[in-house]
């Protein structure tokens, strides 16, 4: 059996070039994310600012990325790609470069502009790939995430360190230029004009349908809540490390690196024997139950030791619950609108993003420590209620489909 998974992981080998070009790209983003606490000391400002410009990157993320999206529709994959990696790495340059607060901010509007990588990246997959091992192939992009997590931390670390801003951000704008040439290289286009010219609009009905489909809403507004506290901890760890525990830019580096080598060996240990033993549902219960004991936990420690003993059990509690969760919503909806609902659930994440980020760098600045823990607590609570209302059940029922639409004819 596992043979067989395996086989499917790395069944579609003319997808590799695309592995690469996201695990270099995660990378060069895990290289400059754990430095963003010290970014207020850098450019003479508080963190309240720093926070605001990191969700006005995921403000202009949001907007952009669908663009970028539907012009891949209109033009090909490989193209809007190239454009997106092109600004990446302007946007990497100039956050090497930035003197000025004013540079940083127009440095990441730029690379939000240009964010669509990995939108563009699922359609590629959704291109050759069909739905039954579509969901295997979607968990690469996890995986390299997981992997570009136990060397990117490090890397920024080291050069911040000895080379300041400019540093990790030529590292990181240098490692975009392997994945341009990657990209021009390796990867085929996969929406060639042909494709394109046959290609027919979906109707206005689709959102419709999903704004009728009560079991997709109700997973949604689980999710929600969920990736919404996720984001807000994860994008203050920066900034607790430095304002509540002191830390130097090694030791923050470090905690990351720390939390990506658990969760890289839980992923390859004990996610999936986990799974098999209680089941999506019970595991994402047991998820969502660590996440909020973690998380009011969190505002309480003021010892390096214990945050990354925690975190350890934070990225366990991710690799429970994210996976099937979003498996989960995909079963919620008709194979027919997919990308509508995955859609959906990215969009989440992108307002999650730009809540998170001047959230956790408000509650650290105007309150004490211990309120970033309650206040994210409170927001993961009504996910843990939620996933105890039968979510095995809510899943597409195509009768019921069939059923609506006799009626209202």
């Amino acid at each position: 059996m596992t043979e067989n998974k395996n086989k499917k992981l790395f069944k579609y080998r003319m997808l590799a070039p695309l592995w690469i070009a996201i695990f270099i790209d995660v990378l060069g983003f895990t290289i400059l994310f754990p430095l963003v606490g010290f970014f207020g000391e850098l450019f003479e400002t508080n963190n309240i600012v720093i926070g605001l410009i990191f969700s006005v990157n995921a403000m202009f993320g949001f907007v952009f990325g669908p663009i970028l999206s539907k012009l891949s529709d209109r033009y090909g994959r490989k193209p809007l790609l190239l454009i997106s990696q092109f600004g990446t790495l302007f946007a990497f340059v100039l956050t090497a470069f930035s003197n000025t607060l004013w540079m940083l901010i127009i440095a990441r509007m730029i690379d939000g502009m240009f964010g669509g990588n990995f939108p563009i990246a699922k359609a590629i997959i959704s291109d050759k790939v069909p739905p039954k091992d579509r969901g295997i192939q979607m968990a690469n992009v996890g995986i390299a995430h997981v992997l570009a997590s136990l060397f990117g931390p490090a890397i920024g670390g080291f050069f911040f360190t000895f080379f300041g801003l400019l540093g990790p951000g030529l590292f990181a704008a240098g490692l975009t230029v392997i994945t341009i040439v990657v990209t021009i290289s390796m990867l085929e286009e996969t929406w060639p004009k042909e494709k394109r010219l046959h290609s027919h609009k979906r109707t206005s009905d689709v959102s419709l349908k999903v704004r009728e489909n009560k079991n997709a809403l109700f997973m949604l507004g689980l999710w929600a809540f969920h990736t919404i506290s996720f984001t807000i901890i994860m994008s203050s760890l920066s900034f607790f490390s430095v304002t509540v525990l002191k830390l130097s830019v090694l030791d923050v580096s470090f905690v990351f690196m720390i939390s990506g080598i658990f969760r890289a060996g839980v992923r390859f240990t004990l996610f999936k024997p986990t799974i098999k033993k209680l089941g999506e549902t019970n595991a994402i219960r047991v998820g969502l139950v660590i996440f909020f004991v973690s998380f009011f936990l969190i505002g309480f420690s003021s010892n390096v030791v214990v945050i990354v003993i925690i975190f350890m059990f934070v990225s366990f509690a991710a690799s429970l619950t994210r996976g099937p969760m979003n498996s989960k919503i995909s079963q919620t909806a008709s194979p027919k609108i997919q990308g509508k609902i995955n859609g959906l659930s990215s969009g989440l994440d992108s307002i999650a993003q730009i809540i998170g980020p001047l959230a956790g760098a408000l509650i650290i600045t105007t309150l004490p420590p211990y309120w970033l823990g309650i206040i994210v607590a409170l927001i993961a609570l009504p996910a843990i209620v939620m996933s105890f209302q039968n979510i095995e059940k809510k899943k597409y029922d195509p009768t019921a489909n069939l059923i609506n639409h006799s009626m209202e004819r």
